[in-house]
This record gives structure tokens, C-alpha cells and sequence, in this order.
């Protein structure tokens, strides 16, 4: 009896998520080892946050109904399509910012203190990643390049423009912490693009057809916090995987958030790769008006062909000074000068000047160019550990400025993550990956397009 309950247990805590409403009285803000923002006691884990049980087949006993992307007069999936509100005080909200404040100290790891709840963004740190293919255009140009030279500039174009989608309002809210094992799935529709009806069935949203861009992020690492995310379009032969742990420290009047990893464009028909790391975050102003910018040294560069790029994102200075400031520059093979010098802020226009040519032009505008909406199939249809259906009460709350709804259903959330890694500790059982698998210090995407391809071609040999 024993082995059969541990092998319940066991089964629950590497896949089982319960999707539970809140029914806690108090709004706890709490942690494994956070702080109590509020000053009260952790109330008890009620019985909604319990474990998952396992039938005698292995498979997890959730509830047979699942909810309706519209329930109670609420249509979840449209709380997340609908622009954020843009007014955010801390001001308001002094007694709270300031008992945080006093528990603190700077340069202390953040990564286990819990924020309000007030300051979230309605989405998880995973949807905001795919806002990186906000201009899905550039990014697959970039596969429709002969020219080496060419590649390594719309790479740079395409990376450049990438940011800004993720950040449009000019006030910070931070978003989600993913649990352990979450996954966001979405896909974008390509304008002018060839439909084909045919699904690729083994790629990482499956029910997507070849001629969409698709993309798939899970939180593979709780302590630490670490994501991998994987993006492909299979007509056009490219894809991008990357992982990042979010390191975040408390610098006085702001805090720093220090994205260490690396992403990878390939372009599988050319055997080629172009690796990129990724700028720090800052939210300044944590006292007033919250706002966030980006800083720090980013490398692009493509062993295969020798082309590289060196981006700096520049910080606001103390007095004056612009926001948002980026300059790159480009180089061909074994140059100490760039062919190329970019400039101009993420956020808006930035200007290209050629040696070479002696020209300057417009190298993007983001505010000239689309962005191409993601899809995101509807919360009554995503399994237990997505995204949207995960966290949708807390953007419930969020939405409707009701803090104390979106703390309660937060705690049921992180609550029963807590439940579950102690299970786990307690009989040293390994939490299963779903997608991603580690190599060395990067995560990898289990089935990416060019081994895919590699399986089809050696197959069809046979």
C-alpha cells in the first residue's frame, strides 16, 4: 500500500496541476522564503491545493470539466487581448512599498521575495518572451538572404526591433513568475505567405500548419529561475531557441534584472547559426512612477561565416539624457573596423550609417512598422499547465482591480508549487521537462527542425 500511494505521489508532483478558485479570506502575499507584505501569518493550504491524485493507469485525476474560456459572465481569453492600463502610483501605495522596503538591503537577491500584487502585468514572463516575433516578417527575411553580409544586418534589424513590443507601456509592471513546468503556446500568421494546409504534426505546436511561425516556452527551472523558448517556420527553414535565467537584485532606487543565457537563429538549410545574449532590465523610479529601460553589451555573431555585431543598449544618464539609446556596429571576417554603425533608441527610429557607401539611412522604425498579433488558441482548449489557463483568475483580479481576488488565486497558484517540491524533496523524486532538455549550461529544444529534417532525409534514403 505504501509503494502504490508513493507511486501516486510521485506521478502527481512531476506532471498534476489542480486548476482551483481562490477561497482564502486574507489576501497572503507569501513565498517559500519570501516576505509577508501584509504582516500576517501564511494562512494553511486550503484543500483545493492539494496534490493531484493518479489513477491506477497512471494518468492524473483532474476535474472531467474543464472550465469555459467564458464562465461567470467573464470571457477569460479577452482579458488577455485587451491593452494594459497605463496609470500605476507607487505613491498610492506608500505603507506596503515602504514595510518591503525595509526588509531589503541593496545588492540583496530578489529572486525569493514577493512583490504586490498590484504591480503585475496581466500575462506570464513566458507570453512576454514571444514578443520577441512581434515583426515576424523580419525575422524570416533573414532565411531569404544570399548574401552573408546581408543575413548578418537583417539579423541585427530583426534583433534590434525586438524589444520594443514587449514593453509598450512607458509604465513597469513586471509579469508572471512562471511555475515549474508552465508552458505558452502561440503562432503567427504570415501576410502574403503561401498557405499550406499540411500540419506539422511532430513540430512544437502541433495542430500548426507549415506556413505559420510558431512558438513554444516552458519554465524549465524554478531555483533558478530559468525559461527556454523555441520558435520555427518549417517552409522557410529557420528557427530560434534560447534559454534565460532572470537573475534580480535591489540597487536602492531601482531594481536590476540580469537576463543571463543565449539565443540561437539557425538557418537549417545553410547549416548556419547565429548566436545572440540578451541585454539587463532596469525598473527605475520604484518610489513614484515605476519605469523600465534596458543596459548592458550584447553580442551577435556567426561562426560559420566570421560575421559579427556588438550592441550596447545605454542606460539614462542621472541628468538628462535620452531613454531607450541603442548603438551597434557590424563587421565583416577578421575587420577591427564595422561596415556599419547603428543608432538611434529600441523604442522608435534608429539610423544606419555605411563607411563603405558614405550613406545614411533608416535602418527601423518600429513605430512605422506592424505588429503582427499572436494567436493563442482559447483557455477551454489548453491543457492544465499552460500560460493563460494557469494564471487566468489572477488576471481576473487584475483586470478588474480586484487585489484582493488575484492575491488569493496567486497564493492557490504558488501554494501548490510549493506542496509539490516538497513532496519531492521529501522522497528525491526529478521533476520531468516537457520539451526542453539541459546540455551543458544551455537548454535545448528536444526536436528541433534541422534533426527533424535530418530523421525525414535519412528515412527516406532507406
Amino acid at each position: 500500500m505504501f509503494k502504490k500511494w508513493v507511486r501516486r505521489v510521485s506521478l502527481s508532483t512531476t506532471r498534476g496541476f489542480v486548476e482551483t478558485s481562490p477561497t482564502h479570506d486574507k489576501p497572503p502575499e507569501s513565498h517559500v522564503s519570501g516576505i509577508d507584505l501584509a504582516g500576517t501569518t501564511t494562512p494553511k493550504p486550503s484543500t483545493a491545493a492539494t496534490v493531484a491524485e493518479v489513477d491506477e493507469t497512471g494518468s492524473s485525476k483532474v476535474p472531467s470539466s474543464r472550465s469555459s474560456s467564458y464562465d461567470n459572465g467573464i470571457d477569460y481569453d479577452a482579458l488577455y487581448e485587451e491593452e494594459e492600463e497605463m496609470d500605476l502610483s507607487m505613491e498610492a501605495h506608500g505603507s506596503m512599498i515602504t514595510h518591503l522596503l525595509s526588509q531589503v538591503k541593496i545588492g540583496m537577491d530578489l529572486t525569493k521575495v514577493v512583490l504586490p500584487t498590484f504591480i503585475l502585468e496581466r500575462r506570464s514572463l513566458l507570453e512576454m518572451y514571444a514578443d520577441y516575433f512581434a515583426h515576424p516578417d523580419l525575422f524570416l527575411k533573414i532565411s531569404e538572404l544570399d548574401d552573408p553580409r546581408d543575413r548578418i544586418v537583417q539579423v541585427c534589424r530583426w534583433y534590434l526591433s525586438a524589444y520594443h513590443a514587449g514593453r509598450k507601456s512607458a509604465v513597469a509592471k513586471k509579469p508572471y513568475n512562471p511555475i515549474l513546468g508552465e508552458v505558452f503556446q502561440c503562432h503567427w500568421d504570415i501576410p502574403g505567405e503561401t498557405q499550406n494546409e499540411k500540419e506539422v504534426r511532430d513540430g512544437p505546436v502541433p495542430w500548426c500548419r507549415r506556413d505559420q511561425l510558431t512558438f513554444l516556452a516552458e519554465q524549465v527551472s524554478h531555483h533558478p529561475p530559468i525559461s527556454a523558448f523555441y520558435a520555427e517556420h518549417y517552409n522557410k527553414k529557420i528557427t530560434f531557441t534560447a534559454h534565460v535565467w532572470t537573475k534580480s537584485k535591489f540597487l536602492g532606487l531601482s531594481i536590476g534584472v540580469h537576463n543571463i543565457g543565449e539565443g540561437v537563429v539557425t538557418l537549417v538549410d545553410r547549416s548556419e547559426e547565429y548566436i545572440v545574449t540578451f541585454p539587463n532590465g532596469y525598473g527605475r523610479s520604484i518610489l513614484t512612477v515605476p519605469w523600465i529601460e534596458l543596459g548592458g553589451s550584447v553580442e551577435i555573431k556567426c561562426p560559420q561565416t566570421g560575421y559579427y555585431a556588438n550592441v550596447e543598449f545605454l542606460t539614462k544618464p542621472f541628468y538628462g539624457g535620452k531613454r531607450n539609446k541603442v548603438s551597434a556596429e557590424i563587421y565583416s571576417p577578421n575587420d577591427k573596423k564595422p561596415f556599419v554603425s547603428i543608432a538611434g533608441e529600441w523604442s522608435g527610429l534608429m539610423e544606419a550609417k555605411w563607411h563603405d557607401k558614405n550613406k545614411t539611412e533608416v535602418f527601423v522604425d518600429v513605430n512605422r512598422i506592424p505588429i503582427f498579433k499572436k494567436q493563442v488558441r482559447p483557455i477551454v482548449e489548453q491543457d492544465e499547465y499552460e500560460s493563460r489557463r494557469v494564471w487566468k483568475e489572477v488576471t481576473a483580479g487584475l483586470k478588474f482591480n480586484d487585489i484582493e481576488r488575484a492575491t488569493n488565486a496567486k497564493f492557490v497558484v504558488e501554494q501548490q508549487q510549493r506542496d509539490q517540491a516538497k513532496v519531492r524533496k521529501e522522497y528525491d523524486l526529478a521533476w520531468e521537462h516537457k520539451h526542453f532538455k539541459p546540455v551543458g549550461d544551455n537548454w535545448i529544444y528536444t526536436k528541433p527542425l534541422s534533426q527533424r529534417m535530418y530523421l525525414q532525409e535519412k528515412e527516406a534514403k532507406r
